[in-house]
């Protein structure tokens, strides 16, 4: 394991890791009951499309448009968008502990993540995630997508910082799988104390914790 003096950056996941997913399968089944929309029949659609959406080639209003007003709907857009966006719940004590990190480490704090453009916009300023993220490599903004090795690798060209000084924290095994394959020191995110023990052990403390 490194040591604090060694650990400089924290590469994060949104999705799971601070917040929960922007817009995984449980949320499209609530709102198939919500708006009456035929759930095998879009689900199949929001397949097709969504992947594109994520990698920042279409917008939000042209995956809707794809996925569920390709005919005619008795709701809006709009409201529409509104469950969409109300469906991002907070991990707090995540976000506090990343926090904590970076102020009492100095930490470089990095997003890589797989994020749709509005999404991503909404969560970030709903939920203030810029006051402690130094970058955010989200797939939207940069064209590329997890599992892609590239993102990882265009991310550590962007933190100049050695890929032994970092330590990413992913839900996703074979994520964890990639970032480890080119040198990133991994935690596999289960739950907040399982997280925070593993940190600890890179010698990333919070201020609340006490070294025996």
């Amino acid at each position: 394991m490194g040591t604090a003096a060694e650990i400089t950056c924290l590469f994060v996941d949104i999705g799971g890791v601070l917040l929960t997913d922007g817009w995984p399968h449980a949320a499209r089944a609530l709102a198939s009951r919500k708006f009456d929309l035929h759930l095998d029949e879009w689900e199949s659609r929001h397949h097709e499309a969504f992947e594109t959406y994520e990698m920042g080639k279409l917008s939000l209003d042209d995956y809707l448009t794809r996925v569920v007003f390709y005919t005619d709907r008795s709701f809006s857009s709009a409201q529409f968008k509104e469950f969409m966006f109300a469906q991002t719940q907070p991990f707090p004590n995540m976000i506090e502990l990343v926090r904590k990190l970076k102020a009492k480490y100095g930490l470089k704090i990095v997003v890589v993540s797989n994020e749709a453009r509005e999404i991503n916009a909404y969560r970030i300023r709903t939920f203030k995630l810029n006051e402690f993220v130094d970058v955010f490599i989200s797939s939207c903004f940069v064209r590329l997508r997890k599992p892609d090795a590239d993102i990882f690798r265009l991310a550590l060209d962007v933190v100049q910082t050695p890929a032994s000084q970092i330590v990413y924290i992913e839900n996703t095994p074979m994520f964890v799988q990639i970032a480890e394959s080119l040198g990133l020191q991994s935690i596999l995110h289960t739950d907040y104390n399982t997280t925070r023990s593993k940190l600890a052990e890179f010698g990333l403390r919070s201020q609340d914790e006490i070294v025996q």
